[in-house]
């Protein structure tokens, strides 16, 4: 399993993969659920592969993307801890393999290595922080700024560039701000009129720094 740089882990690679030794491993094709709001459950999720997003919806369809989750990083430990049902859903958004860790299996690995569970908790206080400031931003800022602060934070230097190295389209994106793809979409076209970013296949490359303001 490679690794990649979760934005809230205070796990090491030695971790992520002592807890995966405790589970199963299965393939999920795209756009499979795996968890939903309100379930009951045992277990967490390692990505092994592939990409999942957390996300919550209601009964229309309408849907707020929590974040994303690449191979290394994992998702379902607060039902774990607190063994509530689950709090968000969340499904595969291309083929992917997880692992998943039963709530005995877990136990015994936290047994093998205590440190783990600090860990886990110092990580679940960054994503409540991090979801604060979210709800925060959607409160207080507007669409653009939303989307400026999503594409600024999401991207890394590529080859002289900075690149949103995940493919979101406009909907994926509107997930993530709380806003509608109409919207998204007037604003991404607007930067890339301005020369701001680069679209190529879904992949958003940011030439120059946003502005503050959206471009009339």
């Amino acid at each position: 399993m490679t690794r990649s740089e979760p934005l809230f882990s205070e796990l090491s690679q030695e971790d992520i993969s002592l807890m995966a030794s405790y589970g199963q491993t299965r393939s999920y094709s795209r756009n499979s659920i795996i968890i939903n709001r309100g379930d009951e459950s045992d277990c967490l999720y390692i990505v092994q592969n592939g990409r999942v997003k957390v996300y919550i919806s209601d009964e229309y369809g309408a849907e707020i993307i929590l974040r994303y989750e690449g191979p290394g990083e994992y998702f379902g430990e607060l039902s774990l801890i607190d063994e509530e049902p689950r709090s968000a859903s969340v499904a595969t958004v291309e083929e992917s393999r997880l692992t998943y860790v039963s709530r005995k299996k877990f136990e015994q690995c936290l047994h093998a290595k205590p440190e783990i569970a600090v860990k886990l908790i110092r990580s679940m206080s960054k994503r409540i922080r991090s979801l604060t400031e979210e709800l925060a931003d959607c409160a207080l800022k507007t669409v653009y700024q939303r989307v400026r602060i999503k594409l600024t934070n999401m991207a890394v230097q590529q080859n002289g560039k900075q690149i949103i190295l995940q493919r979101l389209t406009h909907q994926e994106i509107a997930g993530m701000v709380g806003s509608g793809r109409e919207m998204v979409s007037r604003i991404i076209k607007k930067l890339q009129d301005g020369g701001y970013i680069e679209v190529d296949k879904k992949q958003i490359s940011i030439i120059k720094e946003l502005p503050r303001n959206l471009p009339g």
